[in-house]
């Protein structure tokens, strides 16, 4: 079996966040990104399955700027086998849009 694993790139939590003047959106520049620590936790929990072997492989998955492939590293350094890279410059959001 194999198991994919999501991982969002989000605002490092040690980070104080700072909202734009117009107060439109978060201001981004020079904010440390990370993996969001969920996402890190299915990871380590993923890769734990494996080494007992109930799972073949783990593969890490992301959606996002190129900037994103710092958390599939990290992901990859956590003991995942492989990583996906789904690239758009398109904003990601988890917020749900009303149709």
């Amino acid at each position: 079996m194999k198991i994919l694993v999501a991982v969002k790139r989000v605002i490092d939590y040690n980070v104080k966040i700072r909202v734009k003047p117009d107060h439109s959106d978060v201001d981004l520049t020079n904010v440390k990104m990370a993996m969001n620590p969920f996402c890190e936790i299915a990871v380590e929990e993923a890769v734990r399955l494996k080494e007992r072997g109930v799972a073949s492989e783990v593969v890490a998955v992301t959606v996002g700027p190129r900037a994103a492939q710092e958390q599939l590293r990290t992901a990859l350094a956590l003991g995942a086998d492989r990583a996906v890279h789904v690239d758009t410059s398109a904003e990601t959001d988890a917020r749900v849009e009303s149709l």
